[in-house]
C-alpha cells in the first residue's frame, strides 16, 4: 500500500512540475500567462506540499527549488551579480501569522521590526553601477541568470546614468533590485496606440512592462513612458567593505540620496497585527494608486537578522508576500458574439451575465481569437471566472467545472457580420479580407487615417466616423476629402464652428507627409517605423505601389512575410481604387530618398555578442543599421557575421556550429573598410 501511494505521489508531483514549468514559461518568457496567479500558486502549494510528505521526491530542478523561467533566447544574457530570489506568498492571514511566529521563534521577539511596502505588479530587474555609472540591467530570468536590456531600461526617465554622492558615498560597485512598470494612464494610452495600429493589446501592465523591456528596439522602449522603483540593494562594495547600512530603512535612504527612484508608499510594523492593519489599509486604497500592485512586501529591517535567517534555494527566510484576492468573478456566457476591427479581425466576445469587479460591472469578456476559444473550451452557458486587471476589455481566464450538459462548441461564422465577406483564417485569427468596404473596418480605417500618427485630423475620432459610416456619407476614404461643412453640421454633436474646423482639418490633410499617409492607410505589418523606413526608401506613394516584392524586402526591417503583405494589400483590385483615387486627392511632400548603394548592408544580419571594448554595442549597432544592415539580438542561419567580444558566450558556440563567419573588433572594423565606409566614428568610441 505505502508503494502504490509514493507511485501515485511521485505521477502527481511530475505532473504538478510539468504543468508549473508550462505555465513559468507562459509568464516569465513569453510574457502571456493562460492563468490566474492565485490559480498558480495552488498548484505550487500543492507541489510543495507533497515533496514535504515525500522529501525523497524532491529534485534540483523542480519548481520549488527554482526561480522564474529560462531567459529569452533572443536576448544576450548575465549572471546576476547576487541571486534574484522569488518571495513565498500567501493571501491567507494564518500563513502570514506563521511566518511572524517562525521568525520570532528563530530570532526572540527583540529587534523584529518590519518594513513593508507595495507589492508592484511589473517586471523585476537588477541594475548594476560600476564606478558610479550604470554598467548594465539584467531581468531576473531564472534567478541566478537573467536577459540583458541595458539599452531598453536606459531609455526611463528618471534613472540616473550616474550615482550622486552628494550625501551618501557612492560603493564602487551597486547591484540593486527595483521593478519596472507601466502607470495605469500610459498603459491606456499604450493600448490604445496598438488599437489603432491594428494589434493585439496588452492583458495588463505587467506584461506591458515586461514584453516593452524584453524586446530588441530601445526606440520601441523609448516611445513608453515606463517608470522604476528601486527597492532593495542586492549588493554592494565599498573598497572591498560591505554595504554602511544596518537596516532596511536606510537602504531606502541611500538609493535615494544616490539619485534612485524609490516609492514613496512605504510603512512599518513592530508585529504581525500591525503589518496586516497596514495591509487591509492598502488595499482600501489599490484602486486609487496610479500604479498596479497586487500585494503587499514585509521584509525584516535589520540587515543582520536577514544574514542570520539567510534563504532558501526559493526565497529569503526573512521577507513574505502577503497577496490581495484577485480582482476576478465568477459569471456566465450568455452568448458569444463576434466584433470586427480595423484590420479585418474577427474577434469572439462573451456576453456576460453582469457581474461587479472591482468595483467596476463588467458585461463583455474578451476571448481574444479563434485558438484561445477554442483551447479554452469556452461555449455559450458555461460558467467562467473573469477577470479584470487594467484591461481594455476584461477577458476570461478559464471555464469552471460545473454539472449538468454544456451548449455546443462554439465556431468561427464563415462570412463576415459585417459585410457578408467569406472570412479568411490567418495564423490563430479569423479575418475578413474586404479592407476598404467592410463598414466595421471602414470606421476603424478612418479612425487609424485620421489618428496623430497619421494624418492627424483633429476632430475625427471614433464616434465621428461612426456616424459618416452609418450614414452613408463616407463609404471609401478618399470621400473625407469631399465633405461640405452643412454635410458635417447634420451629425450629432456638431454646429456650424464644429463643422468648419473638421472641414478645414480635413483640408490641410490634403498636403501631408509620406510616412504619415503610408501609416494612415493600415497596410498589414506597416507601422510607423515601417512607413517611414519605405518612405525614405521609395519618395512616393506610387513607387511603393510599383515595386516588387523583391524590392520590399531589400528595405530594412521588411521581410518576406511583410513584402508579401504590402504587395498584397496594394495590388488588390479594390484596395488599388480607393489608392488609385488617395492620389488623386492628396499631396505628399518631398522626402529624401536613401538609394540602395547608400545602404550596401541591406539585407545582411550582423550579431554582436560579449563585451566589447573599442567601442559600444549600441554605436555599432547604428552604424550598421544605418548602413542597412539588421542589428539582431539571437544567431540564426540568416545571420551573416557575428561580431565577438570578450566572454562571448553561447552565440559563437551556435556561430561555430552553423559555419558563420566570426570577427573580433578589428575584424570587424577592417569588414567595414573593406565596404568603403569610414570607421572613424567606432574608433574613437568608449567601452
Amino acid at each position: 500500500m505505502t508503494d502504490d501511494r509514493t507511485n501515485d505521489a511521485a505521477a502527481r508531483i511530475e505532473a504538478l512540475r510539468r504543468e508549473i514549468a508550462h505555465h513559468d514559461h507562459r509568464y516569465h518568457v513569453l510574457d502571456a500567462p493562460e492563468i490566474a496567479d492565485d490559480a498558480y500558486d495552488e498548484l505550487v502549494q500543492e507541489l510543495r506540499a507533497l515533496e514535504a510528505v515525500h522529501p525523497e521526491l524532491v529534485t534540483p530542478g523542480s519548481p520549488t527549488q527554482r526561480v522564474g523561467g529560462a531567459p529569452n533566447a533572443a536576448l544576450d544574457t548575465a549572471a546576476h551579480v547576487a541571486a534574484m530570489l522569488s518571495l513565498d506568498s500567501s493571501a491567507d492571514p494564518v500563513a502570514f501569522q506563521q511566518f511572524d511566529v517562525r521568525l520570532r521563534r528563530a530570532l526572540g521577539d527583540e529587534g523584529v521590526r518590519y518594513s513593508l511596502e507595495p507589492k508592484l505588479d511589473g517586471l523585476s530587474i537588477e541594475i548594476v553601477f560600476e564606478g558610479g555609472r550604470l554598467a548594465r540591467a539584467v531581468t531576473r530570468g531564472d534567478g541566478r541568470r537573467g536577459e540583458v536590456v541595458t539599452a531598453n531600461v536606459r531609455t526611463i526617465t528618471g534613472l540616473p546614468e550616474r550615482l550622486s554622492g552628494a550625501t551618501v558615498p557612492v560603493p564602487a560597485l551597486v547591484a540593486v533590485r527595483g521593478e519596472v512598470f507601466l502607470p495605469l494612464d500610459a498603459f491606456d494610452d499604450v493600448n490604445e496606440a496598438l488599437l489603432a495600429d491594428g494589434k493585439t493589446p496588452f492583458a495588463n501592465p505587467r506584461n506591458a512592462a515586461a514584453g516593452t523591456i524584453r524586446q530588441l528596439d530601445p526606440a520601441l522602449a523609448a516611445s513608453r513612458p515606463l517608470a522604476l522603483y528601486a527597492y532593495d540593494l542586492l549588493e554592494s562594495e565599498v573598497g572591498g567593505a560591505e554595504t554602511p547600512f544596518e537596516t532596511h530603512g536606510e537602504v531606502l535612504a541611500g538609493l535615494a540620496a544616490w539619485g534612485l527612484p524609490v516609492n514613496p508608499e512605504h510603512a512599518w510594523a513592530r508585529d504581525a497585527d500591525e503589518a496586516w492593519s497596514v495591509f487591509e489599509e492598502l488595499a482600501g486604497r489599490r484602486d486609487a494608486l496610479p500604479y498596479e500592485i497586487d500585494g503587499v512586501v514585509v521584509k525584516l529591517d535589520a540587515l543582520a537578522l536577514r544574514r542570520a535567517l539567510g534563504s532558501t534555494a526559493h526565497h529569503p527566510r526573512w521577507a513574505y508576500a502577503i497577496k490581495f484576492p484577485p480582482r476576478k468573478e465568477v459569471s456566465q456566457v450568455l452568448r458569444i458574439v463576434t466584433s470586427v476591427g480595423r484590420t479585418g479581425a474577427v474577434t469572439p466576445v462573451a456576453l456576460l451575465r453582469p457581474v461587479s469587479i472591482g468595483g467596476v460591472t463588467v458585461s463583455r469578456a474578451n476571448l481574444h481569437n479563434r485558438e484561445d476559444i477554442e483551447r479554452k473550451d469556452i461555449r455559450e452557458g458555461d460558467t467562467v471566472r473573469v477577470e479584470r486587471a487594467g484591461d481594455v476589455i476584461p477577458q476570461v481566464v478559464e471555464r469552471v467545472e460545473v454539472a449538468g450538459e454544456r451548449g455546443a462548441p462554439f465556431r468561427m461564422p464563415d462570412r463576415c457580420p459585417s459585410c457578408g465577406s467569406v472570412l479568411e483564417p490567418r495564423g490563430p485569427y479569423t479575418v475578413c479580407p474586404n479592407a476598404f468596404e467592410c463598414p466595421a473596418q471602414r470606421i476603424g480605417r478612418i479612425v487609424h487615417f485620421a489618428s496623430r500618427r497619421g494624418l492627424d485630423i483633429d476632430g475625427l475620432g471614433e464616434r465621428t466616423a461612426r456616424q459618416l459610416v452609418e450614414r452613408g456619407l463616407v463609404t471609401q476614404l478618399p470621400q473625407l476629402f469631399e465633405l461640405e461643412p452643412a454635410m458635417l453640421e447634420t451629425l450629432d454633436g456638431f454646429a456650424e464652428v464644429s463643422a468648419r474646423n473638421l472641414h478645414d482639418a480635413l483640408q490641410r490633410a490634403r498636403r501631408t507627409e509620406l510616412p504619415r499617409l503610408l501609416y494612415g492607410l493600415g497596410i498589414p505589418e506597416v507601422g510607423a517605423a515601417v512607413a517611414q523606413t519605405l518612405a525614405q526608401r521609395f519618395g512616393t506613394l506610387a513607387a511603393v505601389r510599383g515595386a516588387s516584392i523583391e524590392a520590399l524586402e531589400a528595405v530594412d526591417g521588411v521581410g518576406p512575410v511583410m513584402a508579401g503583405a504590402i504587395h498584397g494589400f496594394v495590388h488588390e483590385p479594390r484596395n488599388a481604387e480607393v489608392l488609385d483615387a488617395l492620389e488623386a486627392r492628396i499631396e505628399t511632400l518631398p522626402i529624401e530618398v536613401v538609394e540602395p548603394e547608400a545602404q550596401p548592408l541591406v539585407g545582411v544580419t550582423i550579431v554582436f555578442t560579449g563585451a566589447l571594448e573599442r567601442f559600444t554595442r549600441d554605436q555599432a549597432r547604428a552604424v550598421v543599421e544605418r548602413l542597412g544592415a539588421r542589428a539582431a539580438g539571437s544567431v540564426s542561419k540568416r545571420t551573416r557575421l557575428v561580431v565577438a567580444g570578450s566572454d562571448a558566450g553561447s552565440k559563437l558556440v551556435k556561430a561555430t556550429e552553423l559555419g558563420i563567419e566570426v570577427v573580433d573588433e578589428d575584424g570587424f572594423l577592417a569588414y567595414l573598410e573593406g565596404l568603403g565606409i569610414d570607421t572613424g566614428e567606432l574608433t574613437g568610441g568608449a567601452s
